[in-house]
């Protein structure tokens, strides 16, 4: 696998690894995640429970989000970035209103503050390379992504890969 090109790269690539790591800890051994959030292990479930249908569903959706992290980091791809931060700012929101509000356990306002802190360093790490990219040389887009990774696609505007461009 390729290391990432960039700042944001390397917060969005850690997140992938975790999400990946923690989901294939759910579907594994599903105690352990329950237990990580603070959730009650019973000994045996009622009838009607479907706390391990949801914890399936869930950690497959983290798996498949740590693949998603990690795809978006080999291409570099920063309009995934840029949105992560928005969604995953949402998403400390939302868990921490949970914990206030005793829908979850206090335990989880960690599973909020990953998020909050994610989001922030990911939102660091753009700005950080676009300064880079304007102060090498390079022209900061107007997204505010700047210019230090290459294009999305990885080409000029013909199509082609650039001649200049060391990959």
């Amino acid at each position: 696998m390729k290391l990432p090109r960039s700042i944001a790269g390397w917060t969005i690539a850690v997140f992938g690894v975790l999400a990946l790591v923690l989901g294939a800890v759910g579907l594994l051994w599903p105690e352990a995640q329950l237990r990580m959030l603070g959730l009650e292990v019973p000994a045996t479930r009622a009838v009607g429970d479907h706390t391990g249908t949801f914890l399936l569903a869930s950690s497959m959706a983290a798996f498949n989000m740590g693949v998603y992290y990690l795809l978006a980091t080999i291409t570099e791809w920063r309009a995934f970035y840029r949105f992560t931060v928005v969604f995953r700012l949402v998403t400390f929101t939302v868990f921490t209103i949970a914990v206030l509000s005793d829908i979850a356990p206090g335990r989880f306002f960690g599973v909020a503050v990953w998020e909050g802190l994610g989001a922030v360093a990911t939102a660091v790490g753009l700005r950080l390379d676009a300064r880079r990219g304007a102060s090498a040389g390079g022209v900061a887009s107007s997204d505010g992504a700047g210019a230090a990774a290459p294009a999305e696609e990885g080409t000029g505007p013909s199509g082609a890969a650039p001649a200049d461009t060391v990959r």
